[in-house]
């Protein structure tokens, strides 16, 4: 079946269908359900998932359409940039324009219940401790522009929030009119507290700003003010270039960056509009029109960048306005007594599920290691990782003990390079052995191995995962793992390290499959088994968990596999440019998106069913980059007690989830799963939560949105 079978119309367009992933998040927020300030950190991950989207997405589809002489290619999709543009702009303004009534209409209401208020502007006047905050500590940081033939127009800042002021003059030197502008200092936070009545009142720091502009301007009153915000392109592309130093050429970048093209303007309620048409004209922006139908300036009903409210999740005292608390548990292949890990991972393999699982038992690894005399190397990739992570602290240790420790840095994890930069030097300096992998390849993988000297020779010891190695997001992100010592995945490991560290090439992969050598091949190989299986009337079955789903010609190959009669379950948490439900295409496939408490990142690949399922971990999605612009690894499960959790257990509770998941319609849109009226509601994470304290000897959580049966093989029990 030739691929030109399938057209444009068998596609969703990418960028569109990232805008129905922020929706979903919207809805959490929206959800009366949703604990009252889990329902303001949604609102500002909307914002925080907007801002990168204009930074890389929306940046390079401004270069195809304003770039000049670059062609504009159709997408899968069909779609042009130009028309990409003109319906991501109309479909984010919807978007936000629903995030600022859930913020005014629903959530700062509820939070005035529980004393918890967003002040106005003119609420500050009068108030002591803010006259005194302001002058004690942000008058010292704040700089007053003004802009006129001898003081040059600033460089609006990528994210940061300004003051535009038309100024006149009362005395003193200067001209009548001035235009001025002041940037809000990010050194401080955002909201500022007012102490009175016994509440927790808060003043937006712009706004005790604002009150302030005539001392900070004095002689000049103020006539007209708008605040606003600018987001310029930062996708750092280092692909083209050469250099012998990648540290540098990334820390340059990052310098450029700041000056990069704007990208978008967020104005805020009441904003003059004559200073931000100004500000448009500076910036070479464009406002909507009825002729272009396509806009770049955001006008808000409220404060200018809700990630600003984040702070309010972290309010002492409102334990009841959150998700109950939970502590992960040891996985269960680490519960017996005193047993050493590495003995536990030389019986068995050990399965991970992150956050419900300890991320302890992958920073005791490394710490382990660094700490045993018998252990001779440690490598280790790092994608993302905090400052203070124990496992930096562990590799540190090991080589100023003496141990043999590399680290593969990925200096291009977008919008981490400078803190990737800081203790990639630190590693340096301690004696590790620090490299950054390729130029024109990302490291994606996420793998540690372990060197042991023991009885009866070296044994190599490996941790691979879904995630990165932090372990901030390890108890917010589901991922999955697996501590190993088997010998092929083993060699595997050894070699892909010295391929990352001196191009060593050669190798013939026993049980890794790895990007961009041979993992596209072998997923589509995979999928087309199915296919011909189900071609033979045989069973077949295709389940796949992942966060984006984009390469067309595995779609394509999905799309066969549906028209054999193979089953086809996707739980796809974000971009989804599949189409399901076409007749005679795709109705034989299914698409879940789960959002909720914890984001979905685990990457799941089951081909077959039951005793002939073949299982597959991966810190790849189904995207050309992943692909073939990165080095990804999947890895098989191959320990029957391991396939047999996942097959009746984890699979099967993403499937039933009917709270928070939804379903993909064929026309891009997606709806909430509608339960019987004589159906137990059933909510994958809470269960998640519950099965594994259960199993620990834990207290289960108190239900939350709905809390069902357990269910083992599937099926509801009691």
């Amino acid at each position: 079946m030739s691929e030109r079978q399938f057209s444009a119309e068998h596609f969703i367009n990418r960028e569109l269908s990232w805008l129905e992933f922020n929706a979903r998040v919207l809805e959490e927020a929206e959800d009366p359900a949703t604990p009252l300030l889990e329902q303001v950190k949604f609102l500002s991950i909307v914002s925080s998932n907007l801002d990168e989207f204009f930074m890389v997405r929306v940046a390079g589809l401004r270069e195809q359409v304003f770039g000049g002489g670059v062609a504009q290619d159709r997408n899968a999709d069909g779609m042009t940039a130009t028309e990409q543009l003109k319906a991501v702009s109309l479909r984010t303004q919807e978007l936000v324009a629903r995030q600022y009534r859930c913020l005014n209409d629903s959530v700062l209401p509820k939070l005035e219940i529980f004393g918890v208020t967003l002040v106005d502007r003119d609420e500050i006047a009068g108030d002591e401790r803010l006259e005194s905050y302001f002058w004690k500590s942000v008058y010292p940081v704040i700089t007053p522009m003004a802009v006129d033939p001898s003081h040059p127009r600033p460089r609006y800042h990528n994210r940061s929030l300004y003051l535009a002021a038309q100024l006149r003059r009362r005395e003193g030197l200067g001209p009548k009119k001035l235009f001025a502008v002041v940037q809000i200092p990010q050194v401080l936070p955002r909201l500022v507290p007012l102490h009175r009545d016994g509440k927790i009142r808060f003043a937006l720091l712009e706004d005790l700003v604002a009150a302030r502009l005539p001392d900070l301007f004095g002689g000049f009153s103020v006539k007209k003010l708008a605040a606003f915000r600018i987001t310029r392109d930062s996708d750092l592309d280092v692909i083209a270039q050469e250099s012998d130093d990648m540290m540098r050429l990334i820390e340059q970048r990052l310098k450029e960056q700041r000056r990069a093209d704007a990208v978008r303007m967020e104005v805020g309620m009441g904003a003059a509009e004559s200073l931000v048409e100004r500000i448009i004209e500076q910036e070479h922006l464009r406002d909507a029109d009825e002729e272009s139908g396509f806009g770049e300036i955001y006008r808000v009903n409220g404060p200018i960048d809700l990630t600003a409210l984040m702070s309010l999740t972290r309010l002492p005292g409102m334990e009841q306005l959150h998700d109950p608390p939970f502590t992960p548990t040891l996985p269960r292949g680490l519960r017996r007594p005193g047993e050493d890990l590495f003995e536990a991972i030389r019986r068995h393999d050990v399965l991970l599920h992150h956050p419900y699982d300890s991320f302890g038992p992958v920073e005791e690894f490394v710490r382990s290691a660094a700490r045993d005399p018998r252990v001779l190397a440690i490598k280790q990739t790092l994608y993302r990782t905090s400052g203070d992570s124990p496992i930096l602290d562990a590799l540190v240790q090991a080589a100023e003990d003496g141990k043999h420790v590399t680290a593969l840095v990925e200096l291009q994890a977008r919008f981490d390079e400078e803190a990737n930069i800081v203790w990639a030097r630190r590693l340096e300096r301690s004696g590790v052995h620090v490299v950054f992998g390729f130029m024109d390849l990302k490291t994606h993988c996420k793998v540690s191995l372990v060197v042991r000297e023991e009885d009866d020779g070296p044994r190599r010891y490996v941790h691979l995962g879904t995630g990165n190695y932090n372990p901030v997001t390890a108890n917010l992100y589901t991922d999955m793992g697996l501590f190993t010592a088997d010998a092929e995945i083993a060699a595997d490991v050894s070699a892909l390290f010295n391929l990352l560290t001196g191009y060593s090439q050669g190798h013939t992969w026993r049980k890794l499959v790895v990007a961009p050598d041979d993992l596209h091949r072998r997923t589509v190989e995979l999928i087309d088994e199915q296919t011909a299986l189900a071609a033979d009337g045989k069973p077949a079955r295709i389940f796949a968990k992942f966060n984006a789903m984009v390469d067309p010609p595995v779609i394509e190959a999905l799309y066969r596999a549906s028209q054999a009669g193979v089953n086809v379950d996707l739980v796809v948490r974000g971009i989804c440019c599949l189409r399901p439900g076409i007749p005679g295409i795709s109705d034989n496939i299914r698409v879940l998106s789960i959002v909720d408490r914890f984001l979905e990142h685990s990457r799941i690949y089951v081909f077959g069913e039951d005793k002939n399922a073949q299982i597959f971990f991966s810190s790849a999605d189904w995207m050309p980059r992943n692909f073939y612009r990165r080095v990804e690894t999947m890895f098989p499960i191959e320990s029957t007690a391991v396939k047999k959790r996942i097959l009746t257990e984890i699979i099967p509770y993403f499937m039933m989830d009917n709270v928070k998941a939804r379903v993909l319609n064929q026309d891009g849109t997606y709806d909430r799963i509608q339960r019987n009226d004589d159906e137990d509601a059933f909510r994958c994470q809470q269960e998640f939560l519950s099965i594994d304290n259960e199993d620990a000897g834990q207290s289960p959580l108190a239900p939350t949105n709905g809390q069902s049966k357990r269910t083992i093989s599937g099926k509801p029990t009691s």
